[in-house]
């Protein structure tokens, strides 16, 4: 018998699932432009060290926010998907979960600006973004986590949408008022208002409706699964925002500027990828046998490259005709482009087969991968970092394509091995 796989089912199923994912894309292509226009006000009003500083302290804040729930947001994730009635006891149990995590964001927060950041920028600028991610943008995400899994995609991509339409306009108001004069003390004020404002937006009108119910004996139940995820998710983006602490650390804050500029075009075109990501971890949430076909696995995997890749691509030409169409300092980042072509693809293949592991419930494996992608890439980088500086000014640019191609190498191997043995038949003794 003909397994299902990843793309079969009925004529009503993937016209649904096209609608769905077309919903999904408006959201993308919204957030793309009003992206480009945020990132493009921003990183030409404050200087490039600045910006470099920004964007450290803000994957500093992401990083954290993963803490912030202790991983909840899985198991009420878990309820919109599959049980939407459970919504609110889980919502309670979650808000319970951020209060008891706030101590560890603390320390955390204070761990890394006495590590990286003390010395090159303030404290309170510091503590204003990163309660800008952890608190208001995480409160967004959850809000259009719930909404996703109640298949309400058109009101997700509305507040995706609105959110970063509310930074871009933070951005342009910074720019014609406080500009550069104001630096990144006033941005980051800026910046948390503008987060803020979204939040209690996307909550008091998008959110679900339900009573708040107090149940220990289900938060008790599924804190285990939260545990491990919270694990996974610090781990996975660790991983993935370790290498602009790197830089900061052995660059300095120019250095990390241009990467932070570089890192942030190959962000926005990811955005579609994304979308699909989330897509394929609900429709193997509830067809686990999808995914079984090496053809479909390597197909999918094939399509996520060349989509990122050729994104990336399609920037790099332009940018290499107009190095100034995007500002005068991201020209500076523009010739950078074209030699980190690979990356994008890579690190979105990364990103798909941690969701993978998710969707399976394989959250234990899924933390232990990343705990070994995130040292993995941590030496590699430091190798790239200091050759590149003996080598020339960007050829560690170069390098990224490589440290990038082996993470998904060692990804993928551990993934498609734990997803084998999880459906392997176990023999019964004679």
């Amino acid at each position: 018998m003909r397994r299902p796989g990843f793309l079969t089912g009925s004529l009503e199923a993937k016209l649904k699932m096209g609608r769905d994912y077309a919903k999904l894309l408006g959201g993308s292509g919204g957030r793309l432009v009003l992206s480009l226009a945020y990132f493009t006000a921003i990183a030409n009003v404050l200087t490039v060290s600045d910006f470099g500083l920004f964007a450290t302290a803000s994957a500093t804040g992401i990083v954290l926010s993963r803490i912030a729930g202790l991983g909840f947001v899985s198991p009420l994730y878990r309820a919109a998907t599959r049980k939407p009635h459970l919504v609110g006891i889980y919502t309670a149990g979650l808000l319970a979960a951020f209060a008891l995590s706030l101590p560890l964001v603390a320390l955390g927060g204070a761990l890394f600006f006495l590590g990286v950041f003390a010395g090159d920028m303030g404290a309170a600028p510091f503590a204003a973004i990163v309660a800008a991610e952890v608190v208001c943008w995480r409160a967004l995400e959850v809000v259009c986590i719930v909404n996703n899994g109640m298949n309400r995609f058109g009101r997700a991509s509305v507040l995706v949408v609105a959110g970063t339409g509310a930074k871009a306009l933070a951005a342009l108001l910074f720019a014609a008022t406080a500009g550069r004069e104001g630096g990144l003390a006033a941005w980051s004020l800026f910046y948390l208002a503008a987060n803020g404002t979204a939040a209690l937006g996307g909550i008091a009108l998008l959110y679900p409706r339900q009573r708040l119910r107090w149940r220990p004996a289900l938060y008790r139940r599924r804190a285990a699964d939260s545990f491990a995820v919270a694990g996974a998710e610090v781990l996975f983006y660790l991983q993935s925002e370790l290498d602009k602490l790197l830089v900061l650390s052995l660059g300095g804050p120019h250095v990390a500027g241009l990467y932070a500029m570089l890192m942030r075009l190959v962000d926005l075109t990811a955005l579609p990828v994304r979308s699909f990501n989330m897509m394929a971890v609900q429709a193997l949430m509830r067809r686990p046998d999808r995914l079984d076909s090496w053809r479909v696995r390597w197909g999918v995997e094939a399509g996520i490259a060349l989509v990122s890749a050729g994104g990336l691509a399609a920037l790099g030409l332009v940018l290499h005709v107009r190095p100034t169409l995007l500002g005068a300092n991201v020209a500076d980042a523009a010739p950078l482009v074209l030699m980190a072509l690979l990356v994008p693809a890579f690190r979105n293949l990364v990103e798909y087969e941690g969701e993978l592991l998710y969707a399976r419930g394989r959250t234990g494996v899924r933390a232990t991968v990343l705990a070994f992608l995130t040292v993995m890439k941590g030496g590699l980088l430091t190798l790239v970092l200091q050759g590149g500086e003996a080598a020339g000014d960007t050829a560690w640019v170069l390098g990224l394509n490589g440290v990038f191609a082996a993470l998904w190498l060692a990804s993928a191997m551990s993934t498609y091995m734990a997803l084998d043995m999880r459906r392997a038949p176990v023999a019964r003794p004679a």
